[in-house]
């Protein structure tokens, strides 16, 4: 004979914590079917009510609830160590940004630096003005600034066009010296230095000597206006022959 099936249990006999069954005779096997059957109905038997089902969903529903103050608890405590770990941000510095520094700033930081260039121009004018490089920019800041501008000087850029060495007639050892000068440099230059070299028949330097613009010029030489570029003038000077052997000269521009 087929053996009966077994009654579903109900929902509150699974929510109920389980107790240790404390058994007095000999442990039921699964070879006395008869002894298993008359367990489960005496474990069915326990009567269930509503007052029992609703404790137990409020011990869940507590459980829950503190579930969730728990979770919520530590997700706070997280923020909070988050936020103490954070650099705070200095004070000055809030409502700022060096990505975006205010337009007339950079002006001002522009027009101090041009101020400093041209103070350091015209301190140091002399030497840029004496540099072909340079000499362009100085001049035109001391056009603007009406600063004195030192002028051009380049002995090697004077060429000589003509020159001549005579006897002056009457005086004995006097000899009149003349030449003519041009300034090829790019800018004006003031008179130049002469030194003149006379050199006997074996071009042995018999005498030598220096003229500056005051010596072969006027008596108002040294007013003398600058040479432009690309203009020529005329030397004429007299000077005393060292010896009767004079037969050579040659000319230097200092």
């Amino acid at each position: 004979m087929p053996e009966p099936p077994l009654p579903r249990r109900p929902l509150a006999t699974f929510l109920r914590p389980a107790a240790e069954p404390q058994q007095e005779g000999p442990p039921v096997t699964d070879a006395d079917p008869a002894a298993r059957h008359a367990t489960d109905e005496s474990a069915d038997s326990v009567p269930v009510t509503d007052a029992s089902v609703e404790a137990v969903e409020a011990v869940v529903a507590t459980s829950a609830d503190d579930a969730g103050d728990s979770i919520a608890m530590h997700a706070d405590a997280t923020d909070t160590v988050a936020a103490a770990a954070s650099p705070v941000e200095p004070v000055f510095l809030r409502g700022t940004s060096a990505l975006h520094t205010p337009r007339w700033q950079w002006l001002i930081v522009a027009a101090l630096t041009v101020v400093l260039l041209l103070q350091v121009a015209v301190a140091d004018r002399g030497r840029l003005a004496s540099d072909a490089s340079t000499r362009p920019m100085i001049s035109l800041v001391c056009s603007v600034l009406r600063c004195s501008l030192p002028t051009w000087r380049e002995p090697t850029a004077f060429t000589m066009l003509s020159r001549d060495v005579r006897p002056v007639p009457g005086q004995a050892g006097a000899l009149q010296v003349q030449a003519s000068v041009r300034n090829d440099a790019r800018w004006a230059q003031d008179w130049p230095s002469l030194r003149l070299s006379l050199s006997d028949a074996d071009g042995r330097v018999i005498g030598t000597g220096v003229f500056t613009p005051a010596d072969y010029l006027a008596a108002d030489g040294a007013a003398a206006p600058p040479l432009e570029p690309g203009q020529s003038t005329q030397i004429s000077f007299r000077v005393r022959e060292p010896a009767a052997s004079t037969v050579a000269f040659n000319f230097d521009f200092l």
